[in-house]
């Protein structure tokens, strides 16, 4: 069985030169993503042995990854796009997406500048109605995602810049030993 958290960090965490994008789980634009994204769903609605419902998965797995490419247009660090891959077994149920983008601070700062910090934003991105994408008025999708999460019995790791949240049935935050540049997501039934 492929490891896609430790896949995901490596690719997250690569210099650019060392980013795998002949890799089946890179995908360098939204239509490729999409793509992706419709094969999984079709994969979960098989799924007769699922934990969760298949609907709210899907709606947590799209929400994350359509914000990689929502609040990093034009604001890539290097290399454009998402690592999105996904593993459904029986000992095992992982999401996983990552991109090498601005980060949640990158992001809300520009519309909240007061932010001390990762842990912050974080906080505030799963809290608060803010978006990154001012004037929109937008600003609901993380803490939709956290609801989901923690009303369908989930569990989410989500690392951005020095801070990591994890959310089940509570949300964590914390910092993290190590800087993660741009969003790591980790989806688990």
């Amino acid at each position: 069985m492929i490891d896609l958290e430790k896949l995901a960090y490596q690719w997250i965490t690569a210099a650019p030169r060392e980013v795998d994008v002949n890799s089946e789980y890179y995908c360098q634009t939204r239509d490729v993503y999409q793509a992706r994204y419709d094969k999984m769903l079709r994969e979960l609605f098989k799924m007769d042995d699922i934990k969760g419902d298949p609907y709210v998965i899907s709606a947590v797995a799209g929400e994350i990854g359509n914000n990689s490419f929502d609040h990093n247009i034009g604001n890539w660090r290097d290399v454009p796009g998402i690592f999105f891959g996904y593993n459904f077994s029986d000992d095992s149920f992982a999401i996983v997406i990552a991109d090498r983008g601005q980060g949640i601070w990158g992001t809300l700062k520009k519309v909240k500048p007061g932010l001390a910090d990762d842990k912050e934003a974080l906080k505030v991105a799963f809290t608060e109605r803010i978006s990154g994408r001012a004037p929109e008025s937008r600003g609901n999708g993380l803490k939709f995602v956290r609801e989901n999460i923690e009303s369908g019995k989930m569990h989410l790791t989500f690392l951005s810049g020095k801070a990591k949240a994890e959310l089940n049935d509570e949300m964590v935050i914390e910092e993290n030993d190590e800087e993660i540049r741009g969003c790591l997501a980790i989806i688990k039934i």
